[in-house]
């Protein structure tokens, strides 16, 4: 059974998020760092307004933080949602794991019937 941690919502904003390519990468940038969203617009080949919606989403999906410093807004990774993205993806694996087990045991157990009625 997977661990519920996160509603059904968090998990599907998390992942709407985490569907698009500059998102992820925003992500890993402020989990390796802080970074102005001017900082961040520079990396990017659309409008620094475009950018702001792209940190906007992630800020709504808890992924980053969004902090003003001055006249500049900051945004840091939040490790601990990634965390517990991370936890509902291995409950799953887990659930996975143990029907690719299960399946392992019969088709071991019928191979060994198979065995026994050509007299091996």
């Amino acid at each position: 059974m997977v661990v519920r941690e996160l509603a059904d919502a968090e998990v599907d904003r998390i992942f709407q998020a985490l569907a698009d390519a500059t998102r992820r990468d925003i992500v890993a940038r402020s989990l390796s760092a802080e970074h102005s969203v001017s900082e961040l617009a520079a990396r990017y080949d659309m409008s620094f307004a475009a950018v702001q919606k792209h940190v906007a989403v992630l800020e709504r999906a808890g992924l980053v933080t969004k902090t003003a410093r001055g006249r500049e807004r900051v945004v840091s990774g939040d490790p601990e949602t990634i965390r517990r993205a991370s936890r509902l993806l291995d409950g799953f694996e887990a659930i996975w794991r143990r029907r690719d087990l299960a399946i392992d045991g019969i088709l071991a157990e019928d191979a060994g019937h198979t065995d026994e009625r050509n007299g091996r």
